[in-house]
């Protein structure tokens, strides 16, 4: 992989968007993830205005350090980086208390309070970035975004631009190595924070990032039953996430009329 100029065309690419879409710089949810801080660090390099902003919810310690360690880093080195933090904590605690329901009753409700913490934190970012004329910037990956769907509709699913989106997890690893990251946000092992107790990316999907870029990689040419093992159980997680996740990625269905109906 050619990092130096993966990450000068990346940086290219938001600049001339941002400056078609009449836009002043780009606006970045940082999580104390590789993903954002490789997209901010990337928006960082455009030389346009760029609004870091960490949106705590219930969030582990470590991740918040490493969210601050590495806004703290860009706004030293960018003089066009500006952060904020913003405690989404009250908020959501107002909203899960208003909509409480018995769990035993509705058993989806822990997975609808993790996706409203994202959604929360979407319209966040679309308020600030909508007051500073900025773009809202994903921080999806490949794999994330086009293979297992591991992203909240209208959560972190909702951008206006997604900069890292053709590059697998461990490419974006490999672009945070050239970017000098922080040590800290490299290693540590992926999660959406999205939860009160930790759960790893790896613990929910039931596969390792690298599994799983292999199995988007023969998905299509072959069967689960064609391997045996890790590799048949891999691809035949990657295949129930794939097509479970289509919805997220088609478009919304609209029920057409006869025009005759209509006139």
């Amino acid at each position: 992989m050619q990092t130096q100029k993966v990450i000068t065309h990346i940086t290219a690419w938001l600049k001339d968007y941002a400056a078609n879409a009449h836009a002043k710089g780009f606006i970045v949810g940082v999580s104390g993830g590789i993903d954002s801080a490789v997209v901010s660090a990337l928006a960082a390099r455009t030389g346009m205005d760029v609004l870091l902003l960490e949106m705590p919810i219930r969030q582990q310690a470590d991740q918040v350090s490493r969210a601050r360690e590495h806004m703290a880093d860009l706004k030293q080195h960018y003089p066009n980086v500006n952060c904020l933090t913003i405690d989404l904590t009250p908020t959501f605690d107002t909203f899960a208390a208003d909509v409480d329901v018995d769990e035993n009753d509705y058993p989806a409700k822990a997975l609808a309070l993790a996706n409203a913490r994202s959604r929360l934190r979407m319209l966040t970012l679309y308020y600030y970035g909508q007051i500073n004329n900025l773009l809202v910037t994903g921080t999806g990956n490949k794999i994330e975004d086009f293979g297992v769907g591991f992203f909240t509709k209208y959560g972190d699913g909702g951008v206006d631009i997604s900069p890292i989106a053709d590059l697998t997890k461990t490419q974006v690893y490999r672009l945070a190595a050239e970017l000098d990251i922080a040590e800290s946000i490299q290693k540590a092992v992926p999660t959406d924070g999205l939860w009160d107790t930790e759960r790893t990316d790896e613990e929910q999907m039931g596969a390792s990032y690298p599994e799983l870029e292999w199995a988007m990689s023969v998905y299509g040419t072959s069967k689960p039953e064609d391997f045996s093992g890790r590799q048949r159980e891999v691809l035949e997680i990657y295949t129930r996430l794939h097509k479970a996740m289509q919805h997220k990625i088609n478009p919304i269905p609209v029920c057409t009329i006869p025009p005759e109906w209509l006139a």
